[in-house]
């Protein structure tokens, strides 16, 4: 992990408690904001998260002042049960009171290739600029146990360095191809959440966070927020490698 960044740990019993203080934060942060853009992820922690978010903060958030894109989409079709923009209206979208014009989505039924160059110009259109980059206020991010981030995995970790804010990624096992923003949109943004639980998830957290082991070879460890904070919302099992002193 890059020393110069600041990076707060939060650390809870297990990941239904990870939701419920994710979402407290979230509800915090969006709360007397003029109009707050935030990326999702997509993966099964997101999905507790969203749960929570509606039921318990869906009537005191201020919907119309949020506006919701994704850092990465599979190439599937938006009724597909592999789509993340599925997942969200199922868990939340369907659930809460935000306009539509303030869903940002990846058409992944589109051609992979017109569609990243789209939803490039989609963040430079809606979004403010920071050094020439579209600035999220929050992006929130989860990471495979291979330690991938957003849909950039290890044997395509170029990919984070792009040009491109957009680029069209390829799962190393099935050859789905995504479509995933890259490093310099993530690293632009005024915070960073990452939302990691699961004892499958410890190896990669602690060689990321103990900056040890082959932790250079994970994308989840490119990500470092140039002006603003980077969070890590973890349950005891992910947290369990992390050495003393860290936390």
């Amino acid at each position: 992990m890059n020393t110069n960044i600041i990076m707060e740990l939060k650390i809870y019993q297990d990941k239904n408690q990870v939701a419920q203080e994710f979402s407290k934060y979230f509800a915090e942060k969006a709360k007397g904001e003029a109009s707050f853009h935030v990326a999702l992820s997509g993966g099964s922690t997101p999905k507790i998260v969203f749960d929570v978010l509606a039921k318990e903060f869906g009537a005191s958030i201020d919907w119309k002042s949020v506006h919701f894109y994704w850092g990465d989409e599979r190439c599937v079709l938006p009724t597909d049960d592999e789509s993340n923009y599925k997942m969200t209206v199922e868990h939340l979208l369907s659930k809460i009171d935000i306009p539509e014009e303030n869903i940002h989505r990846i058409k992944g039924e589109e051609d992979p290739e017109a569609e990243a160059v789209r939803y490039a110009q989609v963040l430079k259109n809606e979004l403010p600029s920071k050094n020439g980059f579209p600035q999220f206020d929050l992006v929130i991010l989860g990471m495979g146990d291979d330690g991938h981030t957003a849909s950039i995995f290890p044997h395509e970790i170029e990919l984070w360095q792009s040009e491109n804010l957009c680029a069209v990624a390829v799962h190393p096992d099935s050859g789905q191809k995504r479509i995933t923003i890259t490093g310099n949109v993530i690293n632009h943004s005024k915070t960073v959440a990452f939302l990691v639980t699961g004892a499958t998830k410890e190896e990669k957290v602690g060689e990321i966070i103990n900056c040890d082991g082959a932790c250079e070879t994970y994308p989840a460890n490119l990500v470092a927020p140039t002006s603003g904070d980077l969070l890590w919302f973890l349950d005891k099992a992910a947290a369990a490698k992390i050495k003393e002193g860290q936390v």
